[in-house]
């Protein structure tokens, strides 16, 4: 979709109801469904992020920016993610975590991001996340400048890839949940991406349509 055409559907996109559990549970795990029912979040105490899902133009078309994270000794080690990271007690908000670690990580500064939207929060029960996600636009092209202690890589994914059916799969994967599971995933320029991201991505997508089935105002 040209970038022009995408910015005239945002005003369409601010009011859209939030579909939440049932757009995460297109791309959760049986396993994971199952783990979280009836589970009281707020008595693990989990530790706060926050995560941009930018959209920029590039050569015109609009693109969404994920991140391919460092191989390192956690849970989250080598997988596809969104910039964003923890927040901080000088963080005004949770708007400005995910501002600030997208500029940290990838080089993007706040001033060059809009935001749009708050996502449904997210919880992550293997590091005892929860995850607030917001949805951004950079009206410019932009140049990413990776931090090499954190990403390894950046993924420019077109918004018409995207919305296309074809990206989601079924893969075996080894998880916390357990060993060779079967869990849907989005293959995104050869990356398999699952969990908290895919479920994430879900709801994005699930929005988008939705505001694209509308006439822009």
């Amino acid at each position: 979709m040209d970038f022009q055409d995408f910015l005239q559907y945002v005003p369409n996109l601010i009011p859209v109801e939030l579909p939440a559990e049932s757009a995460h549970a297109k791309m959760a795990p049986l396993e994971r469904i199952q783990a979280l029912k009836n589970l009281d979040i707020n008595a693990k105490k989990p530790r706060i992020a926050a995560v941009m899902m930018l959209f920029y133009p590039k050569n015109e078309k609009t693109h969404l920016i994920l991140i391919v994270r460092n191989a390192y000794n956690g849970v989250h080690s080598s997988q596809i993610a969104f910039p964003g990271g923890k927040y901080e007690p000088a963080d005004r908000d949770y708007q400005e975590t995910a501002l600030r670690e997208t500029s940290e990580e990838i080089g993007v500064r706040p001033e060059k991001i809009e935001i749009i939207k708050h996502f449904t929060p997210m919880y992550i029960p293997p590091s005892n996340f929860l995850v607030h996600p917001y949805l951004g636009i950079a009206k410019e092209e932009l140049a990413f400048y990776p931090d090499a202690r954190e990403v390894a890589g950046v993924l420019e994914l077109p918004l018409s890839v995207f919305l296309d059916d074809e990206i989601i799969i079924e893969s075996k994967l080894s998880t916390s949940y357990g060993n060779d599971i079967l869990v849907p995933a989005f293959n995104i320029q050869n990356h398999i991406v699952w969990g908290a991201t895919a479920m994430i991505l879900s709801e994005l997508r699930d929005v988008l349509k939705l505001t694209f089935s509308e006439k822009p105002q």
